[in-house]
């Protein structure tokens, strides 16, 4: 099945890209890279006779790849025209994820005031002279109180106390 899919990946490969790399993963599928568009296809095996489940997804900056963003299985007996068609369309898609901003199109209508959240006030209480003691609040000194009660008493036991 490797040669089957190794085969097919490089067919796909010249198609798709002029430049790209192709190489085997874990799981005994095939990669294709194509670096300079930043973005991945791979061909796995499903256990079905001439069958592989196609992936795509991005790369991310350093050269790791992201989870993939779409995926479909497809028959390896088809023509490499129509696999190469398809790929496009995932790539696309691939492309159109890319673009959308992380919060995606609900966050368009939001002023930017009102995307202040945690972060912006963790900086600003780190920056206040007594963000360093707010972790010595009233229930850390109960404790601390309630130890040196314990150790008080454990000496009080040991040294006998008055009259000894």
């Amino acid at each position: 099945m490797y040669a089957q899919l190794r085969e097919k990946a490089n067919e796909l490969a010249r198609i798709l890209w002029r430049e790209h790399t192709v190489y085997r993963e874990r799981g005994g599928g095939v990669v294709i890279r194509g670096e300079h568009v930043r973005r991945w296809i791979s061909l796995a095996p499903t256990g079905g006779k001439d069958q592989a489940l196609l992936r795509a997804g991005r790369l991310l900056d350093g050269g790791t790849t992201a989870p993939a963003r779409t995926e479909v299985v497809v028959d390896l007996t088809t023509p490499v025209a129509d696999l190469a068609a398809i790929c496009r369309r995932m790539l696309a898609e691939v492309a159109a994820a890319a673009d959308v901003p992380d919060g995606g199109p609900s966050r368009a209508g939001r002023p930017k005031a009102a995307g202040k959240g945690k972060r912006e006030k963790w900086e600003k209480r780190a920056r206040t002279p007594r963000a360093s003691s707010r972790h010595t609040g009233l229930g850390s000194w109960v404790v601390l109180l309630m130890v040196c009660t314990v150790v008080a008493a454990w000496a009080y036991t040991l040294f006998g106390g008055p009259g000894y």
